[in-house]
């Protein structure tokens, strides 16, 4: 949301956690904690925990856990990650055991669990990521490690970090089918929290190689899309073409198809996925960007 009123830009944002921190209590209390399945990162570390020491419980322990990367996290980013991810961390972690008073989930087929659990994490960590927040632990660890390891995606770096939490897990509940079902559901939760984070960025690339290079230029840009003209060279014939490069929205693909086939029926087009474009019309590059 990019409303010009900051008051209702904060809310809509606080309201975008508060969503995500009742999915992730949810999914915690009905998926993962009656199965025994780790949700990794500091909450894993607080069920390891909690299971010696049944004294403390886990959405308080996740809190105090979280303090020292909290504290890293501010140096680099600045207050306004601490506000929002302690929000975030404390309304999560105090949902997490409102509803464990309230309501005993029964366990589940350990399947079920894992892609349901997996599915809903992931939904809640990127509607936070979208606004900015985390709950801490994996999410502000792998926003952290993102500014030296650009080449990784968030739900990738979330995932390393928490098969480390799980296989700590199973051998403090010596559980290995339950470690591997856990794996499972945090596999999931990364390729949910990317599908969430840059999805709606994602966009495709098409390269057009025709005779007719120089019309289909011309009314890709009637379209209003951006065209770049590359130089070729035909493989088999040796004869000089220029390819035709256009990225585009994932809507206006049969658009594109139609308008460069009415001008030649012969023309090659071959249409890639493009993980994120910056520039006009797509992405804005920050230095916070995920």
């Amino acid at each position: 949301m990019k409303s010009k009123n900051p008051i209702l830009r904060r809310l809509y944002e606080y309201g975008v956690i508060t969503l995500g921190c009742a999915l992730y209590a949810l999914c915690f209390n009905w998926c993962f904690q009656p199965n025994n399945i780790s949700m990794g990162g500091f909450t894993g570390v607080a069920q390891i925990i909690n299971h010696f020491c049944p004294t403390f419980p886990i959405g308080v322990t996740a809190i105090v856990l979280n303090i020292p990367l909290f504290y890293l996290g501010v140096r680099r980013q600045g207050v306004r990650l601490l506000v929002s991810s302690l929000y975030a961390m404390s309304v999560g972690s105090l949902m997490i055991d409102a509803l464990a008073a309230i309501y005993t989930f029964q366990p589940m087929e350990p399947l079920l669990g894992c892609i349901y659990g997996g599915v809903m994490l992931g939904v809640s960590m990127g509607l936070m990521l979208s606004v900015g927040a985390t709950t801490g632990g994996t999410e502000l660890a792998a926003r952290l490690l993102k500014y030296k390891l650009h080449g990784l995606s968030i739900g990738r770096l979330c995932l390393s970090i928490d098969v480390v939490v799980i296989f700590l897990y199973a051998l403090t509940f010596r559980n290995f089918n339950n470690a591997l079902y856990g794996i499972v559901a945090m596999y999931i939760s990364s390729l949910a929290m990317d599908a969430l984070v840059y999805g709606s960025v994602n966009a495709k690339i098409a390269y057009i190689i025709s005779s007719r290079s120089g019309e289909v230029a011309r009314q890709l840009l009637t379209m209003d899309l951006g065209v770049t003209l590359l130089n070729g060279k035909g493989g088999f014939s040796g004869d000089e073409k220029q390819v035709v490069l256009c990225a585009f929205k994932r809507s206006q693909i049969a658009a594109i198809k139609a308008a460069v086939t009415a001008i030649d029926r012969n023309a090659f087009i071959i249409v890639c996925e493009a993980h994120e474009v910056l520039g006009e019309g797509f992405g804005e590059y920050t230095p916070d960007s995920l």
